[in-house]
């Protein structure tokens, strides 16, 4: 790895004023390290400790949940539906419907761009790349199904050290139910379970907590 990208402990404990063989050490012991300074550092230092710690290790730090809950609140699109549908396909388990916005796309470009006042011939062409377009993205939704389907049940380490532990009140499970689930009520379990994965550290989302 390029020292570029290396973890440096150096300006975490100089901001903290701490001495360079403080522990727990940021480097060696960064959950246990950010548990005790995580309120004391600044946004630019605690982002270098994702060098050396996954989203899911630092779900153990209550804070980093709590922050997380509070972002899945303000509806952040990175985990709407259709943007977490197409992501993650592998745990959408409703009919398969991606491809609307690809569609759209390329019927859009016959009409607008493709030979320009020959109408006779676009509308065949434009249905026709919209269909292939939508091939393609079935296509690559049921090859990721194969490849990541995982398992829907996941019990979070549980967390008792921190004053900012709280319990996560919108996180509700509810009782298996004998009647099968529209898929309205596929979404919503669906949006449910991506929530539930981002604050428990178990999705891969750039830029975020």
């Amino acid at each position: 790895m390029s020292k570029a990208f290396e973890f440096d402990p150096l300006p975490s404990l100089k901001y903290l004023g701490l001495e360079p063989d403080h522990s727990p050490s940021p480097k060696a012991n960064p959950i246990e390290f950010l548990k005790a300074y995580i309120h004391s550092l600044p946004p630019h230092i605690l982002g270098d400790f994702s060098l050396i710690t996954t989203p899911k290790q630092r779900t153990r730090i209550p804070t980093v949940r709590n922050r997380r809950l509070e972002y899945t609140k303000k509806q952040p699109s990175e985990l709407s539906f259709s943007h977490a549908r197409n992501t993650w396909p592998y745990l959408w388990e409703g009919r398969l419907q991606p491809g609307v916005d690809e569609r759209k796309e390329e019927h859009l470009w016959a009409e607008k761009e493709f030979m320009p006042g020959n109408r006779a011939h676009i509308g065949k062409l434009a249905g026709l790349l919209a269909d292939f377009e939508e091939e393609r993205e079935n296509e690559r939704v049921r090859t990721l199904k194969r490849l990541f389907k995982e398992a829907d049940d996941f019990v979070p380490e549980e967390e008792t050290d921190s004053e900012d532990e709280e319990e996560d009140s919108d996180v509700v499970e509810e009782p298996p139910s004998s009647e099968p689930e529209s898929d309205s009520e596929r979404q919503l379990t669906f949006e449910r379970r991506i929530r539930e994965r981002f604050i428990y550290g178990l999705l891969d989302v750039s830029g975020l907590v």
